[in-house]
Formats: C-alpha cells, sequence, structure tokens
C-alpha cells in the first residue's frame, strides 16, 4: 500500500511498484484521480485497487490499514510492503502559526503513519517478512527557514524509523526511509515556484527531481535486493547533505 498515492511521489511509487510485479493498493483522499491511478497501472497490464482515505487520525489509519488488508489477503495474498507517503506541507514564520495547522501538520505527518504502522507492522512481523518505507525531507536534517513544523513532524518520522526497525527486525520487517530534496511534484510547484529550481541549485547535481527518482529509491528499499538494509535513511536530493 501506497498511502498518498493520487499524485506525486505516491502516485510515482505506485506505478513503480505494479511496474515490477506489485499489486498495489492505491489510497488517497481524490476518488478521481486515485481511479485514474489504478487503470493506469490495470492499462499497462499491473493490478491495483483504490481505497479513498482522508488520514487525519488513529481511527483513519486503522479503518484504511483494515481495508487495505482485506485487498490484500483476496487470492490468498497478503500485506507485505507499506509506503506512508501522505502528508501535508506547510511553510511560514513559526510566530503566527495557527494551532490547527500545527495539528493538521503533526496528525497526517507523524500521527497516522504511527498508527498505520501499528496495526500493519504485527502482521507482517507473524508472517516473517515484510518493508515499511517512510517518506521524509530534506528539511527534517537541513534548517530552511520557513519549514520548522514540517521539518520538525518528518524528522521525527525518522526517528521511528530507527525504532521499528529495533523493534520489528528480529521479525523479518525491514523498516526505512527516504529524504527527499527539491522534487517536481504538484504540491512543490505551487508551494515553491522558482524557489524550487533554487534549492536544487544549492546540491552538486543541480536538477530538480522528477517523482519517479524518488520512486525508484522507495522501490529498491521495498524489494529484495535491499533485504539486508533496514533503519536507513536513503538521501535523494542530488547530493544537498555533502555541501
Amino acid at each position: 500500500m501506497v498511502t498518498g498515492s493520487t499524485s506525486g511521489i505516491g502516485r510515482a511509487t505506485a506505478l513503480r511498484l505494479a511496474r515490477d510485479g506489485a499489486r498495489v493498493v492505491v489510497s488517497g483522499r481524490d476518488a478521481g484521480r486515485g481511479r485514474e491511478v489504478v487503470q493506469e497501472i490495470r492499462d499497462a497490464g499491473g493490478s491495483a485497487e483504490f481505497v479513498a482515505a482522508d488520514l487525519r487520525d488513529a481511527r483513519s489509519a486503522a479503518e484504511l490499514a483494515a481495508q487495505a488488508e482485506a485487498i490484500a489477503g483476496l487470492d490468498g495474498g497478503s500485506l507485505d510492503v507499506l509506503v506512508n507517503n501522505a502528508g501535508v506541507g506547510a511553510g511560514g514564520p513559526t510566530a503566527g502559526t495557527e494551532e490547527a495547522v500545527f495539528d493538521a501538520v503533526m496528525a497526517t505527518n507523524l500521527k497516522v503513519p504511527f498508527y498505520l504502522v501499528a496495526s500493519i507492522a504485527p502482521g507482517m512481523a507473524a508472517r516473517g517478512r515484510g518493508a515499511i518505507v517512510n517518506v521524509s525531507t530534506l528539511a527534517a536534517a537541513r534548517a530552511l527557514p520557513g519549514l520548522a513544523l514540517y521539518g520538525a513532524g518528518k524528522a521525527a518520522i525518522e526517528m521511528l524509523t530507527a525504532s521499528w526497525a529495533a523493534e520489528f527486525g528480529p521479525a523479518g520487517v525491514r523498516v526505512n526511509a527516504v529524504r527527499p530534496g527539491p522534487t517536481r511534484t504538484p504540491g512543490a510547484e505551487a508551494g515553491l515556484g522558482e524557489m524550487l529550481q533554487q534549492l536544487a541549485a544549492q546540491a552538486p547535481l543541480g536538477f530538480v527531481a522528477d517523482p519517479e527518482d524518488v520512486a525508484a529509491t522507495i522501490a529498491f528499499l521495498a524489494g529484495d535486493e535491499s533485504r539486508f538494509v533496514t533503519g536507513a535513511v536513503l538521501d535523494v536530493n542530488g547530493g544537498r547533505m555533502v555541501v
């Protein structure tokens, strides 16, 4: 299952995992876009189902997990991969940030992944296999003005990645994260505009990533080729962390 997979990095990840042979549960708030992603996967010969989900709290996370498990269980399958991608962006100075904004960002970006893992990882552990990939951000490791709230929530996800790797690893469940830099998604382009290229120019490679660049790394962490990798946070940011 890929959360927030109706656009951007999530959409690219769902398409990539389907192309690699996975049966994908696509989830998101927009049913129309969700059906489009599913149809694109099916037209390419893959298998996918859509589950509408407005992820805001523990209950919505548990409900989505139950639906995804039921879909995965059809024909004797199981939910072996969870990609925590759904997120709420927030930018601006700390002073003046409304409590409702704080709560919405932390609910979707931190609480929901926590309870999705709480609902799904035990089943993976019981089967002795599974891969969880959390989507973080460059702002979790680099102090970027105006992104204190967003970065803090994603930094917490990176800590959870390490904790979950230690907790579920002995049962065969791997937990990793990716840390994307500037990526050409609808949300990033709308929120950052020309600043997207300016941020990318600060890295050695100097260009804005496509969602498929991040999806390729997620697919690696979800697949058997990374069977000896857990607790890692892989930078997908053009080398921004080295300068």
